[in-house]
């Protein structure tokens, strides 16, 4: 894996989507066949032949991710969604944003109890969305394998909210 050429086709958007703040747009790279194609590539090498039942993506940039790595490993999708979007009964969780709160929430029905669970996103930043995904996988029964990120925001410390998860990103920024 080339980690500077995953690195290279990231878009960086300075004072998005508040002054301060350097956005890491994936457009970019998803836009790339060959380095979209090297991502999911990395991901599957990682988790093929590891048992897992499904893969929980996160919304929305996280189901691009794992739409794909699914459809290589040949186990299911479920999607964590804002509140409000998803039709059928669910669990939901309300955690802290750094400008206020968010709502995530996933069907009840989503797996049975047990079954071996991969959560991908697209980012790791401090951790809040992540904390809360877990909290409803544990809702709806899954057992988290590990945690797994196309990019890690290192300086934001959001790796040490996660509890005895294991945790995975294909590139990592140390700092801004």
């Amino acid at each position: 894996m080339d980690a500077q050429k995953i690195k290279a086709a990231v878009r960086n958007i300075p004072d998005f989507p508040k002054k301060g703040i350097v956005f890491r747009d994936i457009t970019t790279l998803i836009a790339d066949k060959d380095i979209f194609k090297q991502v999911v590539d990395e991901f599957a090498k990682r988790y093929r032949g590891k048992g897992i039942d499904y893969i929980v993506s996160v919304e929305s940039r996280g189901f691009i991710f794992g739409s794909a790595l699914a459809y290589i490993l040949g186990c299911g999708l479920v999607l964590v969604r804002k509140k409000g979007k998803l039709p059928h009964e669910k669990h939901s969780v309300t955690y802290d944003l750094e400008y206020g709160s968010d709502t995530l929430e996933i069907h009840k029905d989503s797996f049975r109890k047990g079954k071996k669970v991969l959560v991908l996103d697209d980012l790791l930043a401090t951790g809040g969305t992540t904390c809360a995904v877990i909290e409803l996988v544990k809702m709806a029964g899954g057992e988290i394998t590990e945690i797994a990120f196309v990019i890690e925001l290192e300086f934001l410390k959001g790796r040490d909210k996660i509890k005895e998860i294991p945790v995975f990103a294909l590139v990592k920024y140390e700092s801004e």
